[in-house]
C-alpha cells in the first residue's frame, strides 16, 4: 500500500433529534395534557488509534464522516433513540488539526487512544418540558440542535526511538536491514528510500527498540531540493539520531565532512529542537576500505567534524560493528528512560504529556458553531422545567 502522511478530511456530527408535540389521549382520562418526549441525542464523531495501520492512504478514498443523527421525539413522553457515535480508525501517531483555525485538537500516540473531533447535537424538547400552570396545552417543541461540523487535516508522525540521518546512498537502508527484519529496498543509485521504513531492533531477550529510516537529505532540502525535508517530521518522537558518513564515497570530489555539516544545517532549520537531539555519528562502509585505512578515515572524519560524542565504524552490508552499535543505543534507551522514572517519582520531571491517553476519551475543544439551546420564542418556563 502507498504511504500517505497527509490528508485532509471532513467531519459531520449527528443532528439533535425534533421534539414531539404530542397529547395524551386515553377513555375516560378528559384534559390529559401534553405528553411529547424529547428528541434523540445526535452521534458525535471519534477518532481511534489502532494497531495494524500504518499510513493514512484510506483517507484519500473517502473524504467525508457522517454521524447518525437523533430519532425525534415521540407521543407518551418517549425520547427518541440517540444516534450511533462514529469511531474512524487512524494510525498510531496521528497529529489532528483544525483546518479553519489552525488548532492541534490532539495527537494519538497509543493503541486504544481516542479523540472527540466533532459533538452531536443536543436533541430538542417536546411540548412536555413547556407546560405550565398558565399553559396548560403547549403546543411549543424544540426542533434539535446541529452537530458540529469540522474539516480536520491529519498529519503521521511514526513512532520510533531512533532515527537515521544521512545523504542519499549513505546506507541507512542497508543498516536497518542489517540490524532488524525490515527489507527496504537498496540499490546502487540515490533516492532509493522514497518514504519512511520502521525496523524493531532485537538486541535480547525483552530488549529491543525501534528504529526508523527516512529518505536521505541534501545540501538545499530546505529549499525543496531532492525530497526536501517533508519526511524530517518523523524524527521529531524519536530520542536519538544516527548520523550516518559514508567514509568511502564514489565521487572522487566529495568531502564526507563538509556533506556532514551541511545535513546538519539542513536538520537546524527545519527544528532547532531537532537539532539539539543526541545525535551519534555512525561512520559506514568500512568493508570498503582496508582495516587501517578505514580507520584512519574515519578519526580524520570524527576530528574535523571536532565531534566529542559517541562515533561507531560499522559495515552495514557485512554487519561488522552493527552488533555494538545496537547494544549502546539499547543502554543508551535504557539509562534515558530510568532517569526520566526517577525524575517523575521526585517530582522534578516535565509532567506528563497533554497528548491523548490509551483508552481515554478526550474532547477536542469548544467548537464555534456551538449556541446556547433555541427555545421558541414567546414559551414560559418555569424554574424546574429547565433540564
Amino acid at each position: 500500500m502507498k504511504f500517505v502522511d497527509e490528508a485532509r478530511i471532513k467531519v459531520q456530527a449527528g443532528h439533535g433529534g425534533r421534539g414531539s408535540a404530542s397529547f395524551r389521549r386515553e377513555k375516560f382520562v378528559p384534559f390529559g395534557g401534553p405528553d411529547g418526549g424529547d428528541g434523540g441525542q445526535g452521534g458525535s464523531v471519534y477518532l481511534r488509534a489502532v494497531a495494524g495501520i500504518n499510513t493514512l492512504a484510506d483517507f484519500r478514498v473517502e473524504r467525508t464522516y457522517k454521524a447518525q443523527s437523533g430519532e425525534p421525539g415521540r407521543g407518551r413522553d418517549c425520547t427518541g433513540a440517540a444516534g450511533a457515535d462514529l469511531f474512524i480508525p487512524v494510525p498510531v501517531g496521528t497529529v489532528v488539526r483544525d483546518i479553519e483555525t489552525g488548532e492541534q485538537l490532539g495527537d494519538l500516540t497509543e493503541v486504544g487512544a481516542q479523540l472527540l473531533v466533532a459533538r452531536g447535537g443536543k436533541g430538542g424538547w417536546g411540548n412536555t418540558r413547556f407546560k405550565s400552570s398558565t399553559n396548560r396545552a403547549p403546543r411549543q417543541f424544540g426542533p434539535g440542535l446541529p452537530g458540529e461540523k469540522r474539516a480536520l487535516e491529519l498529519e503521521l508522525k511514526v513512532l520510533a526511538d531512533v532515527g537515521l540521518l544521512g545523504l542519499p546512498n549513505a546506507g541507512k537502508s542497508t543498516l536497518i536491514r542489517a540490524v532488524s527484519a525490515a527489507r527496504p529496498k537498496v540499490a546502487d543509485y540515490p533516492f532509493t528510500t522514497l518514504h519512511p521504513n520502521l525496523g524493531v531492533v532485537a538486541v535480547g531477550e525483552h530488549r529491543s527498540f525501534v528504529m526508523a529510516d527516512i529518505p536521505g537529505l541534501i545540501e538545499g532540502a530546505a529549499e525543496g531540493a531532492g525530497l526536501g525535508i517533508r519526511f524530517l517530521k518523523h524524527l521529531q518522537r524519536t530520542r536519538l539520531l544516527l548520523h550516518l558518513i559514508d567514509i568511502a564515497p564514489l565521487d572522487p570530489h566529495a568531502d564526507p565532512v563538509r556533506d556532514a555539516r551541511a545535513i546538519i544545517a539542513e536538520l537546524g532549520k527545519f527544528s532547532p529542537d531537532l537539532a539539539a537531539r543526541p545525535r551519534w555519528l555512525v561512520l559506514n562502509k568500512r568493508d570498503l576500505l582496508p582495516a587501517e585505512e578505514a580507520e584512519r578515515r574515519a578519526r580524520e572524519i570524527v576530528r574535523r567534524l571536532r565531534y566529542r560524542g559517541p562515533s561507531f565504524l560499522i559495515s552495514g552490508a557485512t554487519g561488522q560493528g552493527t552488533r555494538e552499535l545496537s547494544e549502546a543505543v539499547m543502554r543508551f534507551l535504557k539509562q534515558g528512560a530510568a532517569s526520566a522514572g526517577t525524575g517523575a517519582a521526585l517530582g522534578t520531571g516535565t509532567g506528563t504529556d497533554s497528548s491523548t491517553t490509551a483508552g481515554a476519551s478526550t474532547t477536542a475543544g469548544p467548537s464555534r458553531n456551538r449556541r446556547p439551546h433555541a427555545r421558541p420564542s414567546g414559551a414560559k418556563l418555569r424554574r424546574d422545567a429547565t433540564p
